[in-house]
């Protein structure tokens, strides 16, 4: 077994292209992703991939993400975990909904579309939700500025800079400046 921290340690020579580093992810997490990909698939006969084919989709699209900067807060396992299960099940929905389309057969390789329909609404698990709940709450309190708070409640509701801006009154280079307060702090809560 990895010792304690090691996930989160190879997660800096990761950004920066380490291919050992991407390497020790894959071996920790692939099988892992396979398992919640076939969950997501489970019940529907697909014509082109399978789970190792979404699970392997899903950490290309971590790691070119990850040395492309799209990913400024992950700073642990925790973190890495949340997000690698947020790809997957991304990539499993656009696998299912690409087989349904009228070039690939129009929905024959599901029984229904009841079925396509159902696996595409799954939410995730009452515990995960919570967890998730918690940890946005418990990074909130942190930030003793109401504002800033607001801020990044926005931020995570899908408010672009420019229309936060609006709502506070200021520009947009503003709301960059409080955005960075915020990683900063979020990335001190982190350091052990």
């Amino acid at each position: 077994m990895a010792p304690q921290g090691s996930v989160s340690r190879w997660i800096g020579p990761l950004q920066a292209g380490e291919e050992v580093a991407a390497e020790r992810l894959w071996k920790r997490y692939f099988p892992r992703l396979v398992g919640l990909a076939h969950k997501k698939l489970q019940g529907t006969r697909l014509a082109t991939a399978d789970e190792e084919d979404v699970a392997l989709s899903a950490f290309d699209s971590f790691c070119r993400g990850l040395e492309a900067g799209r990913f400024p807060l992950l700073s642990d396992r925790e973190n890495l975990w949340r997000l690698l299960v947020v790809l997957t099940a991304r990539k499993a929905a656009h696998l299912l909904r690409d087989q349904c389309r009228q070039k690939r057969g129009g929905g024959e390789v599901l029984e229904t579309e009841t079925e396509l329909e159902q696996i595409l609404s799954r939410e995730p698990t009452p515990e995960f939700s919570v967890q998730v709940a918690e940890e946005c709450q418990r990074l909130l309190d942190r930030l003793n500025d109401a504002e800033l708070r607001a801020v990044a409640v926005w931020k995570m509701e899908g408010y672009t800079n420019e229309e936060i801006a609006a709502k506070l009154g200021c520009v947009p280079r503003t709301v960059d400046r409080k955005l960075r307060s915020i990683r900063s702090l979020w990335e001190q809560e982190s350091i052990p």
